[in-house]
């Protein structure tokens, strides 16, 4: 007997392969994360992100404008301050790194969707996410601190603010300082289910944030509890937020499916910097096509029921799917 369904058929040419394609990934899906460094003449290059860098301030209107023209409709900003101190004062500085880029940014590409990461732990001496009383990130004067950055971010024209401490009641506590502050408009999309990840390190070397004791386990989620992940998005949803991520991405494809199919807000997920740094030592080694990856799992994500992803392959892929 030979089979009556054939589904080759379908695959049989490029053509073909075209028409019936399921998923399509587009430049529309994109985040391209952009890192300001203080202090800087020159950009810096880590190790660990081939081809990621900190740009100077004065560069910031270049990088955006040629993000803008391959096609990739938004950035977040991350800022890396030349001073810290115990409080992570200069995040809310309306003068700040990341205040600043915004503006330049604003100038560099008016119809781009300027976003710009609400944290604290590049500010602050200890590394950690907050303001830390007695050897922990005290929640409450965090948040505090959150609204307070979330609103000078606002001031310098940002159009989604991305809360990612993990602290209870930050979204409302953002929402509620951009409010006073006369900024209603400005979206929120929170980290909602940000993980604690083995896979950040070669942010930390990007951002300078290494914490300087312990971790950042007793605040981020544990990746066993899927269930918990949930009650984080739907406590995020009723806070206010407008768009919820999930973080990382490529192993945690079930909790951006389960977010997509449970919620009804728009679901980000963050491919973050372990991800990116695996295929790129890889494809250096010759392990991998990094390139036809890159595709893969951008696609993956996208079909699990991402509406948006934050990736640091975002001008990579904006040429390949061009």
């Amino acid at each position: 007997m030979f089979p009556e369904r054939r589904l080759r058929r379908l695959r049989k040419s490029e053509g073909m392969r075209r028409l019936v394609r399921e998923t399509r990934v587009t430049v529309d899906d994109l985040v391209c994360p952009v890192f300001v460094g203080e202090g800087l003449d020159v950009p810096k290059t880590v190790g660990s992100m081939s081809g990621i860098r900190r740009i100077p301030p004065e560069m910031v209107a270049e990088e955006i404008s040629g993000i803008w023209q391959m096609g990739i409709p938004a950035v977040m900003l991350f800022g890396i301050p030349e001073s810290k101190d115990v409080d992570g004062s200069s995040s809310y500085d309306e003068e700040g790194v990341v205040q600043n880029a915004i503006r330049n940014a604003r100038r560099a590409a008016p119809e781009m969707a300027i976003m710009a990461d609400v944290c604290m732990c590049q500010y602050t001496s200890t590394g950690h996410c907050g303001i830390v009383k007695g050897g922990v990130v005290d929640n409450d004067s965090t948040i505090l601190s959150l609204g307070k950055i979330a609103a000078s971010y606002a001031r310098a024209g940002v159009d989604v603010v991305s809360p990612s401490a993990m602290m209870d009641g930050q979204v409302a506590a953002i929402r509620s300082s951009l409010d006073e502050a006369g900024f209603p408009d400005v979206a929120i999309m929170s980290h909602a289910a940000k993980h604690h990840s083995s896979m950040y390190s070669p942010f930390r070397d990007v951002a300078d944030c290494l914490p300087q004791f312990g971790d950042r386990r007793g605040y981020q989620m544990p990746y066993t509890n899927p269930r918990e992940a949930m009650m984080e998005v739907e406590s995020d949803i009723s806070e206010g937020a407008d768009i919820v991520m999930i973080k990382p991405a490529m192993a945690y494809l079930d909790l951006v499916a389960e977010a997509k199919r449970n919620f009804g807000v728009p679901v980000a997920a963050y491919s973050v910097s372990g991800e990116y740094a695996m295929v790129h030592a890889a494809h250096s080694m010759g392990w991998l096509d990094g390139p036809g990856t890159t595709l893969e799992i951008l696609s993956s994500i996208k079909r699990a029921g991402a509406d948006i992803i934050v990736t640091y392959s975002a001008k990579d892929a904006a040429g390949l799917l061009s």
